[in-house]
Formats: C-alpha cells, sequence, structure tokens
C-alpha cells in the first residue's frame, strides 16, 4: 500500500492513529515475516550446532554470525527509498527516539547472542530449543509490566506448564550430555540457555514499547530501518568482544582445522549469517504486525520443529523428559492460543483504520 498524505491535517491524523494501525493485523505481511522467523527459528540453531561439532569453539564468532548479515536490509531499503524520493510524504528516515531506543536494545541483544551461543556450545540443539521456548513465559511477565498486556487464566497457565517443562529438563540431565561435556559444563549450558530466554523475553516487549512512543508512524520502512540500527549495535558489541577473545586471529587456524574441511567452515559460517538474518527480520516484522506476546507464541508453534530436526541431522537422543517436556510446552501453548481466540471474539472493532502511509510487499 502507497498512500499520497495530503496536508497537515491529514499528516497529523496518520501519526496519532499510528499505534491503532499496528494493531490491525496485516496478514499477507505476517506470513512473510512467520516463514522468515521459521527459516531462521531450525536452521540457525542446526548451522550453529554443527560449526561446535565439527571443532569451532569462538563464542563471539557464532554470537556475531546471528546478526552480521545486516547489511542484507540496505538493498529493500535503498529501494523504498528510491521509488518514495521527492514525494511529499511524512519522513522516510526513522527519528531519533527509535534510532537510540534501537542502538541501546542492540546492545541487549548482543549480550542475548552471547548467552544463546555459549548455551549452545555445550547442549543437544533438541535440549537448548525446549530451553529457550521459556522466553514465551518471560515474554508474558515482561509485556505486563511494560506494555499492560494483561494476564488471563490461560496466560498464566501457559507460562506455569512452560516453566514446567523446563524444570523437568533440569532434573534429568544424566543422559543428555554431548560427549566430551562435563557436568559443570553441561548445567554452565543450560544456566546461559535460560538467561538468553529471561533476557530476550524482556528485549521484545522492549521493541514493542518503543514502536508505541515513536513520535511518528510506524511503517514497514521505519521497521526495516530499526532492524538495521538494532542488529549493527549487536554486531559491534560482539565484534569488540571477538577483539578482546583474539578471535580474529584464530579464526584461519581454526577453518584449517575444522573436522569437514577448510572450505565448509566458511560454508557454515557465511550460510549461519544469512540464515540468523531471516529470524531476526522476520521477528521485528511479526511485533510489528501483531505483538511481542505473538512472537513467543508462533516461537512455540515452530519449537516440535526443531528437536525433531536436530534428531534427524545429528542423531541426538530424544528421551522420554524431552519428550514430556516438548508435551507440557506444547500444552502451554495451546492454552494461550484458546484464550487469545476468546478474547479476540469478544472484541469489536469501533473506529476505522486510520490511513497511514505505510509500504506494502
Amino acid at each position: 500500500m502507497d498512500v499520497e498524505a495530503s496536508g497537515a491535517a491529514a499528516n497529523e491524523r496518520a501519526q496519532t492513529m499510528a499505534p491503532l494501525q499496528k494493531k490491525q493485523t496485516r496478514w499477507g505481511l505476517l506470513l512473510v515475516y512467520a516463514a522468515f522467523m521459521a527459516v531462521g527459528t531450525i536452521g540457525g540453531p542446526l548451522l550453529q550446532r554443527l560449526y561446535f561439532i565439527h571443532g569451532g569453539g569462538r563464542k563471539w564468532l557464532s554470537s556475531c554470525l546471528q546478526t552480521i548479515g545486516f547489511p542484507f536490509m540496505f538493498v529493500p531499503l535503498f529501494y523504498l527509498y528510491t521509488r518514495r524520493f521527492g514525494r511529499r510524504k511524512t519522513k522516510f528516515f526513522i527519528g531519533p527516539k527509535l534510532f537510540f531506543a534501537s542502538a541501546f536494545l542492540g546492545m541487549l541483544l548482543g549480550a542475548d547472542n552471547y548467552l544463546y551461543s555459549a548455551g549452545l556450545a555445550y547442549l543437544p540443539v533438541s535440549t537448548s530449543s525446549l530451553l529457550f521456548a521459556t522466553q514465551l513465559a518471560f515474554t508474558a511477565l515482561f509485556a505486563f509490566i511494560i506494555v499492560r498486556q494483561k494476564f488471563t487464566f490461560y496466560s498464566i497457565n501457559s507460562v506455569m506448564l512452560m516453566t514446567l517443562g523446563a524444570v523437568v529438563l533440569a532434573l534429568h540431565t544424566a543422559n543428555d550430555r554431548p560427549p566430551g561435556v562435563s557436568n559443570g559444563k553441561y548445567f554452565m549450558g543450560f544456566f546461559f540457555t535460560l538467561a538468553g530466554a529471561v533476557l530476550l523475553g524482556f528485549i521484545l516487549p522492549c521493541i514493542e514499547f518503543c514502536y508505541s512512543k515513536a513520535g511518528q508512524a510506524v511503517t514497514y520502512t521505519v521497521v526495516m530501518q530499526f532492524q538495521v540500527v538494532f542488529t549493527l549495535s549487536a554486531t559491534i558489541f560482539c565484534l569488540i568482544g571477538m577483539a578482546i577473545n583474539n578471535d580474529f586471529k584464530i579464526i584461519p587456524r581454526e577453518a584449517k582445522e575444522f573436522a569437514i574441511g577448510e572450505v565448509k567452515y566458511y560454508v557454515v559460517i557465511i550460510s549461519s549469517a544469512v540464515v540468523w538474518q531471516f529470524l531476526f527480520i522476520g521477528t521485528l516484522g511479526v511485533v510489528y504486525c501483531s505483538s511481542s506476546l505473538f512472537v513467543g507464541i508462533f516461537s512455540s508453534v515452530l519449537l516440535p520443529l526443531t528437536p525433531v530436526a536436530a534428531v534427524i541431522a545429528f542423531d541426538e537422543k530424544f528421551t522420554g523428559e524431552k519428550g514430556m517436556s516438548l508435551a507440557l510446552c506444547l500444552w502451554g501453548f495451546t492454552s494461550y492460543f484458546v484464550g487469545e481466540y476468546k478474547r479476540a471474539g469478544r472484541q469489536v472493532p469501533s473506529v476505522e483504520p486510520a490511513e497511514v502511509e505505510g509500504d506494502g510487499l
């Protein structure tokens, strides 16, 4: 959609109604972003674990790969800018509020990437994915505090079930450790992964809050610019960590010693950077089209696919405890979905959506 702005009154109305417009679900765009999330959610952890399995050990490098693909965003942004150049419309570029907010949240994302990578270095993909799914519980908690997302019986039940699933995994770890991983490193990975879930659960509602307080129409181009600054900041954070850890000096030697070959080492690294970028584009896009809590819900929908893919790709054990944890997580998702469905059925829109400047695909 590309609507011409006609005068100051229309522009002011668009600015005022931007938060409302954001809540009008754009199903076509939402499906595209959801597909991006699916590719990144399933493929990202598999490629990252592949790096560790065959001799990779640089956690800061692995963290950096999750966001370093951000330059891909410049291509569609340049296209959208040239398409609209010279038109009298609301401003194209992101405002200072969103710029500094995305830069700050990006540093938190860099820390979250490190926690996730450090955890995955010591945990099977299936265990890591199930643990990280608990971010739904933390997202619900922080969404209640930050954006006033109301708790219901269904959401509380969902949070409790997801938390119980993590507890089940924590109490049955004897047969789940990868070869060469000690008890201490396994529990360190467990802690890092849960800490990453907590931090991500905080970041997602903060993004939604930033959109609502942006002071400008939150359009597709604004979301993309937010994504660029967000991931650029996270990448710089991780590059500093790599420099301090001497990763740049060690990478060439690690590539030569990689178990499946030097060329495949770089193929894994590049592929990982591209696939992870799909995840972050999709995540921010889904928040834009719906809400931060829906990101947690949709992640739970994808939950069964990642462990199954890990079992197929890496011949990981899928124990009874993992099955029970998966069942609890899916039960939690179903509970929340039912609650949201009933809540949506009681809502009747009373205001026409504003004609806000947008950039459809």
